[in-house]
């Protein structure tokens, strides 16, 4: 846990269980959007079975129509388990999973957890210590990708690296304190109550869109980097460039939503992508140009392939630098990993279409 004081108006909060005495946990509720996460979500659930934390907990599985067998190993590890209720979730879209959850629980403290990540140790204790004393309504941490293959390795480093998302504190981590939003999060549930849960029109970045709501109300976001949440990232290009193209898409969407939450650091992949864009289109005339014989104007266009030529030797540079100490296999993925990363964000964001904000999914 980390020494930070607490915030001022942190015991405004009231305490989480009422009239009990100093040290008591209060009931946890866990919920856990599943779907398609046959690989992964017995490891989920037995790292969250296995926390030591004092209290009552329950975990609720919303479980999405799945193309494995998600919903069997659900089924099959609540049957074993009296703390573990599914919850069906037919849309199969992660807001309205985690809503199902929430109101099939009953604890005062919910903790979001998805079904391809892996709590550490002490995880609920913690956050749930770090609501009581800072008076937070949201604690949440790092997401601590951690790949298996050497694209998914690559993935990782990217995804904790400034060069790939940028500085987001729940991506590379940082000094405890209030934040916009974390990774995950362990919430009161007054405070999600308050706000009316997650706004199911958000098909991705329902978290920061929430968390924006809750800080609107009056609420406190903390950040600790001590919980540290393994994740494993997406292990092919095309699994990333879908992510990542998504993730652009519906950050448009914040921001028709939510006027003035967008910031450089979101801008600068749509920037990007427009200038390359641009410099390639320019560049390729300019070479037409002159294999059909004109002159003057074509030189210059030409110049324009020096934009996709000067980023292609950036992100070289990134991974050179990134490739020290680490297997060969992973550096080479490196620039992949990066161009997808930083393109496809940015076209989702640029391409993103009205109609998202009226709450269709775009899938």
């Amino acid at each position: 846990m980390s020494d930070s004081p607490a915030p001022p108006g942190a015991a405004a909060r009231p305490p989480l269980v009422p009239g009990s005495a100093p040290g008591t946990f209060p009931g946890i509720s866990v919920v856990m959007p599943v779907r398609n996460e046959e690989r992964h979500l017995a490891d989920s659930v037995r790292e969250v079975l296995s926390q030591d934390y004092p209290g009552e907990m329950e975990l609720a599985l919303a479980v999405g129509p799945s193309r494995d067998r998600t919903s069997e190993i659900a089924e099959r590890i609540a049957a074993g388990d009296s703390r573990i209720t599914v919850v069906p979730n037919p849309s199969g879209q992660i807001p309205s999973a985690l809503n199902a959850a929430i109101k099939a629980s009953r604890h005062s403290v919910v903790a979001r957890v998805d079904g391809h990540c892996l709590l550490p140790p002490g995880y609920l204790r913690t956050a749930v210590r770090a609501l009581e004393e800072t008076g937070a309504d949201n604690v949440g941490g790092v997401m601590a990708a951690a790949g298996v293959t050497p694209f998914q390795q690559a993935v990782a480093w990217a995804m904790t690296s400034p060069a790939g998302v940028g500085a987001a504190q729940f991506h590379t981590g940082g000094q405890a304190g209030p934040a916009d939003t974390v990774y995950l999060g362990v919430y009161r549930r007054a405070a999600i109550e308050q706000v009316g849960g997650y706004d199911e029109a958000f098909a991705v970045a329902e978290d920061w869109e929430m968390n924006h709501r809750i800080r609107q109300a009056g609420g406190l976001i903390w950040f600790l980097p001590d919980l540290k949440v393994t994740y494993r990232p997406r292990d092919s290009v095309r699994a990333l460039a879908v992510q990542y193209f998504r993730y652009g898409r519906w950050r448009r969407v914040v921001a028709r939503q939510h006027p003035g939450t967008i910031n450089r650091r979101y801008l600068a992949p749509p920037a990007a992508v427009v200038v390359i864009a641009a410099g390639t289109l320019a560049g390729l005339a300019g070479v037409a140009g002159l294999a059909a014989g004109a002159s003057g104007w074509p030189v210059i266009a030409t110049a324009g392939l020096a934009v996709p030529l000067v980023y292609l030797a950036g992100i070289l540079a990134v991974a050179a630098a990134a490739a020290r100490g680490r297997p060969a296999r992973v550096a080479a993925r490196i620039p992949v990993v990066l161009a997808v990363m930083h393109l496809c964000w940015g076209t989702g964001f640029l391409t993103s279409p009205a109609r998202l904000a009226n709450g269709r999914s775009g899938r």
